[in-house]
């Protein structure tokens, strides 16, 4: 294994609280590590061609970013180490700016952490195994769960950009919390006003299947493909001999629970 680590400057944001020179050499001792450097802005493109150079010239198979918080430039060192012919899950980053430099104003202590957050990350990529991206079909249809103000705009949002929509409600009746209320802030609307058109449009939209007096028996599968099993509750009504209540509770259905398999 033969480990790369590069501990960032930042500027003065790290470096003005951290001594980056002393955990580069600290890090050097760490067996498995075969070069450890710091530099001014990693970030930057000479930083990102210094470890690219690196890579080639010291053969390295595992990368250690010391700097800001991954969610900034994760994606851009992954993209780098993966231009330099290693997989791009061969890197770590090690946050020493929002979890250490910025914490507090003692070099020493921040130092001394800084040490031990970055062998940690150095622990960690020598267990990474290299993963690879791959595709598969995706199930276009949408399953909401909950009929409130919320769950009724994301279905209508969802069915006018055309896709199929499947609305699972608990109670016998969409419209949720709202329902209960008077007047809404700030227009001091009544409630109904709002939510009753809303209503309307979840029964008639043709995208839109509506299951209410439902819950989710069950959840499965994975992102795209899921499988999911609905619960009908018994509502104890004959529907071919009560009409009434035929044409007031169109959404439900059953005498007795059922479950209803669907995919989403």
């Amino acid at each position: 294994m033969r480990v790369g680590v590069f501990i960032c400057h930042c500027g003065s944001n790290i470096a003005g609280t951290v001594d980056v020179a002393r955990v580069a050499a600290e890090l050097r001792k760490v067996p498995g590590v075969a070069f450890a450097t710091n530099y001014m802005y990693t970030c930057s493109e000479p930083g990102q061609e210094e470890i690219k150079q690196a890579i080639q010239k010291e053969k390295l198979n595992r990368i250690v970013v010391a700097a800001c918080s991954p969610r900034m430039h994760e994606l851009t060192f992954r993209r780098t180490i993966e231009k330099a012919g290693l997989n791009r899950y061969f890197l770590e980053m090690a946050n020493i700016r929002e979890h250490i430099s910025w914490v507090g104003l003692d070099k020493e202590a921040n130092t001394n952490k800084a040490i031990e957050v970055v062998k940690m990350a150095v622990a960690k990529v020598m267990q990474n195994k290299p993963l690879y991206s791959s595709s598969f079909k995706v199930n276009k249809r949408v399953l909401v769960i909950g009929g409130g103000v919320a769950g009724m705009q994301a279905a209508l949002d969802c069915a006018d950009g055309g896709l199929d929509v499947i609305l699972v409600e608990k109670s016998p009746s969409v419209g949720g919390m709202m329902a209960r209320l008077d007047k809404t802030f700030p227009t001091i609307d009544c409630s109904i006003c709002i939510l009753g058109p809303k209503m309307v449009d979840v029964a008639q939209h043709d995208k839109i299947k509506l299951y209410a007096y439902s819950e989710i028996d069950d959840i499965k599968g994975y992102v795209g493909n899921y499988q999911v099993k609905i619960k009908k509750k018994a509502t104890y009504v004959d529907w071919v001999k009560c009409t009434a209540a035929a044409s007031a509770w169109r959404s439900v259905r059953p005498r007795t629970p059922m479950i209803i398999s669907t995919s989403a």
